[in-house]
């Protein structure tokens, strides 16, 4: 790090944790936050961009695969059809594929590993053809997961997810005055974001404050990798017992 970092202070307040979520996810959390009593701040470090395309073939497809609820978000804007089973990677992403119309739904309420056991146990390679729909850049081998267990898994890229260019003037503003107490990551590349994000404003002493709150160990790592050899100097960096945003909130502490 180069350069003189920005002086901490602390003052009385609620507890302040920030979402990092991209816009579309981030309102429902906010509001789940803020009925738990703490002050929130939004800081979306991926933006949704829908491609556009046709409809998706469905002749040979016996079920969908979705690993986000912006998976979801880009289907439902491709197409009406609901007449395929989807299988969620967890219970967010499923509530959303819910909410779209589909009837039949199941979460495997866990990450991408979780998610190919979970098709394994419940199709059959020779039924038919699984589609992921997904964006431009994907966690995990989902289709050499199941591709091992003899599965065709088609990937249909429907969305890009853009990364932000800047920290906020306000999430700026709380760090440096330490009016920041937590930071929830819920991907690799959303934290890898923030903390190349946070090294180009030169606030990466002001983490010495912070805590963060990871979805998984994948994130975490990620939350903590500074530069070439670096680690960011969180106050500590907590990880989710699973993959879930539940288990992820059971984290946080009492809010004050």
């Amino acid at each position: 790090m180069t350069g003189k970092q920005p002086e901490c202070s602390s003052a009385d307040r609620r507890t302040r944790l920030l979402v990092t979520r991209p816009a579309e996810d981030a309102e429902p959390l906010v509001r789940r936050l803020e009925a738990l009593g703490f002050a929130t701040a939004v800081e979306p470090m991926l933006s949704m961009v829908w491609l556009d395309g046709p409809e998706p073939d469905l002749s040979d497809v016996q079920a969908l695969l979705f690993t986000s609820a912006n998976g979801v978000r880009a289907y439902s804007k491709r197409t009406s059809r609901r007449d395929r089973p989807v299988h969620a990677v967890g219970d967010a992403t499923a509530r959303a594929a819910r909410a779209a119309g589909f009837a039949q739904v199941d979460s495997a309420s866990g990450d991408v590993y979780a998610l190919a056991e979970h098709v394994r146990r419940l199709r059959d390679p020779a039924v038919g053809t699984l589609l992921h729909v997904a964006g431009s850049k994907v966690a995990g081998d989902l289709a050499g997961l199941l591709g091992a267990a003899g599965f065709m898994l088609r990937r249909s890229v429907m969305y890009d997810a853009v990364p932000a260019l800047t920290l906020s003037d306000d999430t700026a503003t709380f760090l440096r005055t330490s009016a920041l107490d937590g930071v929830l990551f819920f991907s690799p590349r959303t934290a890898a974001s923030f903390v190349r994000l946070l090294a180009e404003a030169g606030l990466v002493d002001c983490c010495r404050t912070v805590d963060a709150f990871c979805l998984s160990p994948a994130v975490a790592e990620a939350a903590r990798a500074y530069g070439d050899q670096g680690v960011t100097p969180w106050r500590s960096v907590r990880v989710a017992a699973r993959p879930e945003q539940d288990a992820l909130l059971d984290l946080l502490p009492v809010a004050g």
